[in-house]
């Protein structure tokens, strides 16, 4: 067996070699080192042919997949297609009491929308199941090499209590005790386990087990289950099974099966690994070469943890049945269903999985590189409109001097900036407008550059105007600003010089919308979960330090009427976005998406993430959030 690496170098220079345009090549992580030295021994077939690698991703289908998992996926679908192989895609249903059809559905469709196909599958979704594997379609074949080990003397069928097993175990410090039944002859254990797969022994009558070493330092050598009871019916098989493979009996076997030259893990599975060689060599010993099963390589990577995030799966369920999140794909939880309603594009995730490659180090990755690689993708894809989250007034007060006082200018705006074939589209201009709130304050400090008594500013793409009143409600809440615009300033260009060859400047430039043509939305504000980097390092308690600011609803946003996206601007790549799910960014404000509660009459968006990452300017002590 080649050995990993043994100062397990994470990446290495490709000694000199360069890329396209002279740039230097990307250094090599250590599973791609890995690879390579087997294609050139022809470990797998011809030496020097790299199409034989084969990978696989195998969940349980008992939950909903997380970002964590997208990792995982990443790594494997990516290394078969980098060297021109294959992917499976295996559920590993082998525990009929957590697993449904549910789960298998949303998982094969959080794979296909993060831009991965795998062997078989069915490239226009028309069938989502074509090609997808699974565990048990292998149980009968599982079934028959347990039955042989048995017959070795390797296997045998322990009667005890499932606490007299674990006592026996033993520790770190001291070697375990074997099973009064660990001796039994194999015909007697032969036809016990036969009882077990019959259904003539209750749940946790039996189990079956490997006969290894009760005295190995690696606990998971201590004569492992293979198969346990459990009467229970099973979502593709129904009650033909009464026994089911434990996972260390099943995953070697499932990629031997499967043709999977490297089967990649993560990190708590190396210790397992010298149990998944164990279990293919017990098969094969005795055998003739021809008649040897194949034995892939398993290899283990750290898996990915992000700050401020949770991804255990008993914690997000708590969150669920708890109602402090709408659900598994509330917009805040690090689910696959959650990221993409949020607005997060696969290729955000995919950029950031490729950017902490593959390392055998445990770390913790900072959340906002994932942010920063969906703001990298939007700033470049995604629509430009305008929408006033907090609405002011704005009333010019001399708009009917130069034409109709009822009269709607059409304004030209850019739809991308950083696309221009993205083309443009008309905003319309009237007497009556709103700002945000924010962008005007009474008693200004020197060097707020936004609307005030007496100050000018530009509104991006429409006019300069200058605040001459303010008018207040009964509680002092300002509620309306009158202002005069200067109609040599269309487009929000300079006005020209003054007999003297002066040209007036401004220093601020708002978003806004016409008050008459705006279409009133309902804006949700989301943020992370939690506050902390690690959520209940401090306490024991990840509730502690949830977010009370994770979520604010704003109703009575308003936002531009013609914010569709255009033909134009799709043809050119400006929001074509595959999964269909509608993006922009909301000038000044952020990126937002169409959330699935959008009804007719009422438009829901969700803010996917600001412009600027504020959380690291809070952390530096830059001032608020």
């Amino acid at each position: 067996m080649t050995e990993l690496p043994s100062d397990n170098a994470i990446d290495t220079p490709t000694d000199g070699a360069e890329g396209a345009g002279g740039a230097p090549e990307r250094s090599r992580h250590f599973i791609e080192q890995l690879i390579d030295e087997h294609i050139a021994q022809g470990r797998w077939g011809t030496a020097g042919d790299p199409t034989v690698v084969k990978t696989r991703f195998p969940p349980e289908p008992n939950g909903f997949l997380h970002v964590g998992h997208a990792k995982s996926i990443w790594l494997n679908f990516s290394l078969a297609e980098q060297y021109g192989g294959s992917c499976n895609l295996r559920f590993d249903d082998t525990n009929p009491l957590k697993e449904d059809d549910l789960f298998v559905r949303s998982i094969v469709n959080d794979v296909r929308w993060l831009g991965f196909r795998w062997d078989g599958c069915d490239e226009t979704g028309a069938d989502p199941l074509a090609g997808v594997k699974f565990a048990s379609d292998y149980f009968r074949r599982m079934h028959d090499w347990a039955i042989e080990l048995i017959e070795k003397g390797l296997a045998y069928v322990d009667e005890q209590s499932s606490e007299d097993v674990r006592k026996q175990r033993g520790t770190l410090t001291e070697p375990g005790q074997a099973s009064p039944f660990r001796d039994r002859k194999p015909e007697e254990s032969r036809e016990r386990f036969e009882a077990m797969v019959r259904g003539d022994v209750p749940d946790g009558g039996a189990v079956l087990r490997a006969k290894i070493d009760m005295a190995s330092p690696n606990m998971n050598l201590r004569d492992p289950v293979m198969y346990r009871v459990l009467n229970a019916p099973h979502h593709r098989t129904g009650s033909d099974w009464h026994v089911y493979p434990m996972y260390d009996w099943a995953h070697g076997l499932e990629d031997s099966i499967e043709g999977v030259t490297n089967s990649i893990c993560t990190l708590e599975f190396e210790a397992h690994r010298p149990l998944y060689d164990w279990f293919i060599d017990a098969i094969n010993r005795g055998r003739s070469d021809p008649e040897k099963i194949h034995h892939p390589q398993q290899t283990e990577f750290a898996r990915l943890s992000l700050s401020y995030t949770h991804m255990s799966k008993r914690y997000m369920r708590q969150l669920v049945e708890e109602g402090r999140v709408s659900g598994w794909d509330d917009p805040r939880m690090v689910t696959v269903a959650g990221m993409r309603r949020r607005g997060v594009t696969p290729e955000a995730l995919r950029a950031m999985c490729a950017e902490g490659g593959a390392t055998k180090f445990n770390a913790l990755v900072d959340f906002g590189r994932l942010e920063n690689a969906v703001r990298d993708d939007l700033n470049k894809r995604a629509p430009r409109r305008m929408c006033v989250i907090r609405p002011l007034k704005v009333t010019i007060t001399n708009w009917g001097e130069y034409g109709d006082a009822g009269r709607v200018e059409m304004m030209t705006a850019v739809n991308n900036p950083e696309d221009e074939g993205a083309g443009t589209r008309e905003v319309p201009f009237g007497g009556t407008l709103y700002i945000e709130r924010d962008d005007f304050m009474e008693d200004a400090p020197k060097k707020f550059f936004r609307l005030k008594p007496g100050g000018e500013v530009r509104l991006r793409y429409g006019y300069w105007i200058t605040c001459h009143e303010v008018v207040k409600d009964g509680a002092g809440e300002v509620v309306e600003l009158k202002c005069t615009y200067d109609p040599q300033t269309k487009g929000g260009d300079a006005p020209p010089a003054d007999a003297e060859g002066n040209v007036r400047k401004v220093k601020g430039t708002l978003h806004w919308v016409e008050a008459s043509t705006a279409a009133p939305v309902e804006v949700r504000l989301f943020d992370r979960l939690y506050t902390a980097e690690r959520p209940g390092k401090a306490t024991g308690d990840h509730l502690d330090d949830l977010n009370p600011d994770s979520l604010e609803i704003v109703e009575g946003a308003l936002l531009e009427p013609n914010w569709r996206t255009t033909e134009v601007e799709r043809s050119s790549g400006t929001g074509a976005f595959a999964d269909g799910i509608e993006r922009f960014q909301f000038e000044r404000q952020g990126y937002f998406c169409v959330d699935p509660d959008s009804k007719d009459g009422l438009l829901v968006f969700n803010r996917t993430v600001t412009l600027k990452d504020s959380w690291a300017k809070a952390a530096k002590g830059e001032g608020g959030r």
